[in-house]
């Protein structure tokens, strides 16, 4: 009897081993959230392609462990952001959720993602409320802080000492973040601040405010269509000669050049990002996504790309065992790996620690628009949020 007991207790023993050696190798889970469709759409198709291609480099794998991806368009609403990111915790499973570029979206998904126990991990949005107060265990950008991106050119302007200038923005949390940034480090005079539509197309009233303004420059964030149209409509007027246009990251880039040619010439806008930066994985990123999609990387797709760099190195560092919730946190928040953007190394609200660069749109031997390297703004800049953070343990 005691015989037939031991051989009971060693068969339940060895299952579970079996079991749970099943499960660590089954596909890691992922759910990328984009916005695909719509006048938008171009952003989260470059978020999902510079994703894809990092996921070919590592062989569709992640820390030497295989991945599934579920791909979701959140239509540039929160509402179906939310509903797409429900299916992915309810039905798919998915472990890591990552994709989302705008932050009205991503402030609507992140409860579901972190209270299901899932892992956020940004490849674009980063709002001010998540580096601050909500800061979370699980949540990670590995993009960048929404209000930093436009703190570089607030910080180069300031140098350059312009006296007056002109804000202008969508009215929703990235825009509102973004010129909150410019702010901090811009001390001259803002002659206006204005919030327009989310999604607007027509700027002529806006342009005709700014001709009477006559501010210095003129500083945007219009992302995707909006930026098309306003750059557009800008120099139709006449105005781009005479006001300076400046814009900050993840604005004028390769998502709109094509479609502005030469309406964007010689534009300064800040960057984290160049297809010009000079270290061996970025050129390598920049052939490859231009051999296999015939055309420049965007910022969106190289901080895409590098997403995946940031979570192949935190996964092998841990053997690829993402189960064990506190070691994949801890590897994430010490990841090592060889960014494109250059130095990069998570702040203690889990928000990047960066350099933030000088480029102007300019053209290539081949006449292409590019954004050309000009200087560095500022290495290792922090956001201004991390000292709100209190970051609770798991």
């Amino acid at each position: 009897m005691k015989h037939a007991l031991r051989l009971w207790a060693l068969s339940v023993a060895l299952g579970t081993t079996l079991a749970t050696g099943a499960r660590a190798q089954e596909p890691i889970k992922i759910g990328f959230i984009s916005t695909m469709s719509g006048p938008q759409g171009v952003l989260g198709q470059e978020l999902a392609n510079g994703f894809k291609l990092g996921l070919e480099a590592t062989g569709n794998k992640l820390g030497g462990r295989d991945v599934k991806v579920v791909y979701g368009d959140d239509q540039a609403t929160p509402d179906v952001g939310r509903q797409v990111v429900d299916k992915m915790i309810d039905s798919d499973r998915v472990q890591i959720v990552t994709g989302v570029n705008f932050s009205n979206v991503l402030l609507a998904i992140t409860k579901p993602v972190l209270d299901s126990g899932a892992f956020y991990v940004s490849t674009n949005a980063g709002p001010s409320q998540l580096a601050g107060r909500q800061c979370n265990p699980h949540f990670f950008a590995a993009s960048f802080q929404n209000d930093a991106i436009y703190e570089g050119l607030g910080i180069y302007m300031q140098e350059k000492g312009l006296k007056n200038v002109y804000l202008m923005a969508p009215n929703y949390p990235a825009g509102k973040d973004m010129l909150t940034g410019f702010k901090r480090y811009f001390k001259g005079g803002v002659s206006a601040e204005v919030y327009t539509t989310f999604g607007q197309l027509d700027y002529s009233a806006e342009i005709a405010q700014i001709r009477a303004a006559k501010p210095d420059a003129v500083v945007f964030f219009y992302p995707g269509g909006m930026g098309i149209n306003f750059v557009k409509q800008y120099t139709q007027a006449g105005l781009k000669d005479q006001i300076p246009l400046y814009a900050g990251a993840a604005t004028v880039d390769q998502t709109i050049l094509p479609a502005l040619g030469d309406a964007a010439m010689g534009m300064y806008t800040g960057a984290l990002w160049s297809e010009y930066l000079d270290n061996p994985q970025s050129k390598e990123f920049a052939a490859n996504y231009e051999k296999t999609y015939g055309r420049i990387p965007s910022p969106y797709a190289a901080l895409a790309y590098d997403t995946t760099r940031l979570l192949d190195a935190a996964i092998k560092s841990i053997n690829g065992k993402i189960e064990d919730k506190p070691a994949f946190r801890k590897a994430l928040e010490n990841v090592k790996f060889d960014s494109i953007r250059g130095s990069f190394k998570f702040n203690s609200n889990h928000f990047p620690i960066q350099n933030y660069y000088l480029v102007q749109i300019d053209k290539d031997p081949k006449g292409r628009p590019v954004a050309a390297l000009r200087a560095t703004i500022k290495e290792g800049l922090t956001d201004a949020y991390s000292g709100e953070c209190k970051m609770r343990d798991d």
